[in-house]
């Protein structure tokens, strides 16, 4: 009897796991790139350290993804955190676990990831068919045939996976035509949205602390009715408005609520170990100490340099004022100020710029023990195309190797 022939259409983490996996158990293996290079978009991951996946448990982990989450039980349990690790560990690359759980290779750099699938892929006789672009997905009877390349070539399939990611981080080739080929073959698509994205502010302030991190702060947004407040954690001002990863995480929510019109604004709790009161003794005990120095020079010792100028003037207060020249009510402004740096949120930065996309192919058409179409036999989703997303920390490559597996096994086996 012949090997099953599957084709799997992407090349990043998701796809090379699947070609990998269905490879392993027999099978002839097509694996299809438009790109020169494998894992365009896995060498950006982790900021180039390659973030590959989080080693907390099975319920934590689905808690950090949005309301989907538990589509993905399923593929956890065939393929999860240990047993990625496993795989690549297995294959000498030492793995480290840092802050959050979050697991790095020791090396921090995500072409030594890289290096392990490829290896894996070579090791496994899958063909390589890089700089082509899949323009047609061949079908009979609800059933897949093949795939039909830019040039006009077709390649028969018995089973076919589509892992062409979704569309962040467009440059890296992920420009949405497996969700084009998807609606086409009669697929809902969940409306696409940026995920773990900057967003973009009305005030031009940020722009004056472009650069500047802050540590341990709060986040509060409100649309005036609701509102939603951060862990302590770090934030980054940009050009345009504010990133890090407080803003990332909770931007799915942000990018919600203007979608559906409303007005947004951020409260920033630069101090929140200290509640007002012990806030205004803190300051007091400042300006006790050194009544004859200037404002500016006082506060170093509560703000960062970049953060002084701009407070003082959106309180009104003369940088030069010496402390014991400070009235009362200009030091509750500067209070107020500590407790809630406000900002008038606009929009979202474009998807381009996100760092995963929200929305894609509908879970509804997707069976989750297997990944196959319900729409079209032999059909396979994976990886960031599906309506599936997640915070920071490795959950998202954790879902594009898991879906990868269990889609590539699904083809082979079923």
């Amino acid at each position: 009897m012949l090997s099953k022939s599957i084709v799997i259409v992407g090349g990043g983490p998701a796809g090379m796991m699947a070609a990998i996996r269905a490879a392993q158990l027999g099978c002839n293996v097509t694996l299809v790139e438009k790109n020169p290079i494998l894992g365009k978009k896995l060498l950006l991951s982790g900021k180039g350290r390659c973030n590959l996946t989080n080693a907390c448990d099975l319920d934590s982990f689905l808690k950090r993804f949005s309301k989907n989450g538990q589509f993905l039980r399923d593929a956890f349990r065939k393929f999860f955190n240990k047993d990625l690790m496993d795989f690549f560990e297995e294959r000498g690359l030492k793995l480290k676990v840092e802050r959050q759980l979050r697991v790095f290779p020791a090396a921090d750099k995500s072409g030594s990831v890289l290096k392990v699938l490829k290896d894996e892929l070579n090791k496994n006789k899958v063909r390589l068919m890089l700089k082509s672009r899949a323009a047609e997905i061949l079908t009979e009877d609800n059933k897949i045939k093949g795939l039909v390349l830019s040039d006009r070539t077709q390649i028969h399939a018995d089973s076919l996976i589509l892992a062409t990611g979704g569309l962040s981080y467009a440059f890296t080739g992920s420009t949405g035509e497996g969700l084009e080929f998807a609606r086409r073959s009669g697929h809902n698509i969940v409306k696409i949205r940026p995920g773990l994205v900057p967003l973009e502010t009305r005030q031009k302030l940020p722009r004056l602390l472009q650069g500047l991190t802050l540590k341990n702060i709060r986040l509060r947004f409100s649309d005036a009715k609701k509102e939603i407040v951060s862990d302590v954690g770090e934030l980054l001002f940009t050009s345009f408005g504010i990133s890090g990863p407080l803003v990332l995480s909770l931007s799915g929510e942000i990018a919600d609520w203007l979608n559906e019109g409303k007005k947004v604004f951020v409260e920033i709790d630069l101090k929140p170990a200290l509640s007002k009161e012990q806030l205004d003794a803190r300051i007091l005990r400042e300006f006790k100490l050194n009544p004859k120095k200037s404002i500016k020079n006082t506060l170093k010792s509560l703000l960062p340099q970049k953060l002084i100028g701009v407070s003082l003037e959106i309180a009104g207060i003369d940088p030069e004022k010496k402390v014991s020249q400070v009235a009362q009510e200009e030091r509750k402004k500067l209070i107020d100020l500590f407790k809630s740096f406000r900002l008038d949120i606009l929009k979202t930065s474009p998807i381009e710029e996100a760092m995963v996309t929200r929305g894609g192919i509908s879970l509804k058409n997707i069976d989750p023990h297997t990944m196959e179409s319900r729409l079209i036999r032999g059909l396979y989703f994976a990886g960031e195309m599906i309506d599936i997303d997640a915070d920071t920390g490795g959950f998202n490559l954790q879902a594009a190797f898991s879906t990868g597996y269990l889609a590539g096994e699904s083809a082979a086996l079923n």
